[in-house]
């Protein structure tokens, strides 16, 4: 059974004042920034897990020790956790895992270039914090035959995971050809476990609208129905309002 990590943020933090929390540099192209907003912003308008809370970023530094270099994913979702109601204080603007109470269930690196490391150290790093899934996303093949890559952790190493779907966390990934902000590319999509794609806000009002405007014209046909039946009446010589 899946538990929530509580965290009580009155108890005196460590001394974090010599660690970086941002530094303004972050520079991606086009089509990552789109991307790395497309899975946020999906997870959170749709929000597949019931009542289990859950953390999802981009670009948001992750210390997993005092004495441990930051670690920059380009997304990660954490589930059972919250961040602090006060972000702005220097011991909670990034994902501080003594703080939190855990690691992130998934990290999620698009790959942009051949120096990002993805497929190099970033395995080692990843697999030291003990991240159970991690997501190597190659748009343009740069350093994968496959676009899509997904590793799970056992006994500490990444092993490639034969299907994209995460069981403990009820949600997986895979790769959609469409639609989004204006562009129609193949783009990495979070599922459902009945394979549905996880709905942007704008996605869900469409699909709302859609919904209410069949209801709409099924009502209209059944009025025009029950009508002409009533006019077919009236000729025989029968009140339908009598029947």
């Amino acid at each position: 059974m899946e538990t929530t990590t509580i965290i009580d943020f009155d108890i005196e933090p460590p001394n974090v004042s010599h660690l970086i929390t941002e530094d303004d540099t972050p520079m991606d192209n086009i089509f990552s920034e789109k991307q790395q907003r497309l899975l946020v912003e999906s997870i959170f308008s749709s929000h597949p897990f019931g009542d289990r809370p859950f953390v999802a970023s981009s670009n948001v530094g992750i210390y997993y020790g005092i004495n441990k270099p930051i670690v920059v994913p380009d997304i990660f979702l954490s589930l059972d956790v919250s961040y602090p109601d006060d972000i702005w204080e220097k011991s909670r603007r990034v994902y501080m895992v003594w703080q939190i109470g855990k690691t992130p269930d998934i990290v999620i690196e698009i790959v942009s270039n051949t120096v990002g490391h993805e497929g190099g150290k970033k395995f080692d790093i990843y697999a030291n914090m003990g991240i159970r899934y991690y997501v190597v996303f190659d748009p343009v093949n740069h350093i994968n035959k496959n676009k899509l890559n997904v590793y799970e952790l056992h006994v500490g190493e990444y092993y490639p995971k034969e299907n994209h779907f995460f069981e403990k966390l009820g949600i997986g990934l895979g790769l959609w050809h469409g639609l989004f902000e204006e562009r129609i590319e193949e783009w990495l999509r979070w599922y459902d476990a009945n394979g549905n794609v996880l709905l942007t806000g704008l996605e869900g009002k469409i699909v709302e609208q859609k919904r209410a405007n069949e209801e709409e014209q099924r009502a209209n046909e059944e009025k025009q129905r029950a009508d002409r039946l009533a006019e077919k009446l009236r000729m025989l010589g029968i009140n339908p309002d009598e029947i």
